[in-house]
Parts: structure tokens; sequence; C-alpha cells
């Protein structure tokens, strides 16, 4: 068996108690996340989260700070997940950016309303933010580049 963890990268971006949100396609189903993807050969993490933010947001996004590490077998394609979350500022939208395939829109919504949605992409989601709102972080520097 050939068994390797995906590593993801995740943005929590709030403005005025209100959460940056993706409404996507995966696996067939319609799902809302965070801005949020794989992490690419040749860049550090910090660099992956700012890519992934603006490419399916349409944000600039500087981190500040690490939420968590987050491990998560999804029961729909059994693939496990490694997901390190950042908190962060957005600085500049880019309106007429195209947006990666699979993303459908985004959304700002309160902690509340992510709660109530039937369809987040997994239970990392209103993890991260619920981490994120119990003061949750981590100094950029607990990442080491050698």
């Amino acid at each position: 068996m050939d068994w390797t963890p995906h590593l993801t990268v995740a943005a929590i971006i709030e403005h005025e108690q209100r959460y940056l949100l993706v409404e996507e396609k995966s696996d067939g189903l319609i799902v809302f996340n965070q801005p949020a993807g794989h992490w690419d050969e040749g860049e550090t993490l910090i660099e992956a989260a700012i890519r992934e933010t603006l490419e399916e947001a349409a944000w600039h996004f500087e981190p500040q700070a690490m939420v968590g590490i987050y491990q998560y077998t999804s029961p729909v394609n059994q693939i496990t997940y490694l997901r390190i979350c950042f908190s962060g500022k957005h600085y500049s939208y880019e309106p007429d950016r195209t947006l990666d395939t699979d993303i459908l829109r985004t959304v700002w919504l309160t902690r509340d309303e992510v709660a109530n949605l039937n369809n987040l992409r997994s239970p990392m989601v209103l993890r991260c933010i619920d981490d994120y709102l119990a003061g949750i972080r981590y100094p950029l520097s607990l990442i080491t580049e050698i």
C-alpha cells in the first residue's frame, strides 16, 4: 500500500467578525472551505498560504501567525490531510483575477453562519476558526527552513 498524506495550507482571514471562505467543487460536491490548497515543491509553507489565498480568493494575504496543525482523514476519499493553518491580514483585492477552476465564489461569514453550514469541506474549517477565536497563535518562527 502506497500511503502519502496530503500536506495543505489554509488561511484564516477575519474582517469585522466575518471570515473569508471559498465555495468550491470537491469530489463532485459543493463545499465551503478557507482559502487552502497543497504545498507545492520549491516554496515555503508561508509562500504556499499566500499563493493559495490569491489563487482561490483574489486577496493578497500576509500571514502573521500559525493557528495550528490539523490531521484529518476524509471519509469521502480516504485521503489523510495534514493542514497547516495560518492567520493574518488581507491587504489588497484583485476583483478581476480569475480564480482556480474549482472555486465558485468567495464569501465572508460569521462564525455562527459557518457553524450552520451543512457542507463544510471538512471539520477542520470550523475547528480552525474556533481555535483562532480561542486565541491560539504560534509564531511563524516555529517553522524552521534549513
